[in-house]
């Protein structure tokens, strides 16, 4: 990968935030025109960035059950939609990226409620991110 596992992680946040907006019909074309939308990637860049977001997309009405599950009185609908794609793609990585340790991921997350979050964001998604990781191995 050319762009850093950073702006790798950043694209994928933007995607997964588009995930609510677009039927599933439409969802890959979507995901095309955007990655063909970011002039500093390679094809393997997009096929890498594609791979992760269709396999999140794959997951996401397990990782909605989970965050359900383990966030009493913060539904997935009342959550604002980019702390929610935050959380999504954290606990995502967590999961099922070996490469992600949990800590990582959760500081990752953090930065970008930062970025692109409310004020309260950071510390939303950091909580919520503790409740879902508790008791897994770092």
């Amino acid at each position: 990968m050319i762009i850093s596992r950073r702006e790798a992680r950043e694209l994928c946040f933007k995607i997964v935030f588009e995930y609510d907006f677009y039927p599933n019909p439409e969802l890959d074309a979507q995901l095309d025109l955007f990655l063909e939308q970011q002039p500093l990637l390679t094809e393997e860049d997009r096929a890498e960035i594609k791979t992760k977001a269709q396999d999140i997309f794959s997951k996401m009405e397990e990782l909605d059950k989970e965050i359900s599950e383990k966030t009493e009185g913060w539904a997935v609908q009342r959550m604002s939609r980019v702390d929610l794609s935050i959380i999504r793609l954290a606990l995502y990585e967590i999961h099922f990226d070996d490469d992600v340790p949990v800590r990582v991921g959760i500081n990752e997350a953090v930065e970008l409620a930062k970025a692109y979050g409310g004020d309260e964001s950071p510390k939303f998604v950091n909580g919520v991110l503790g409740r879902l990781v508790k008791g897994i191995d770092e």
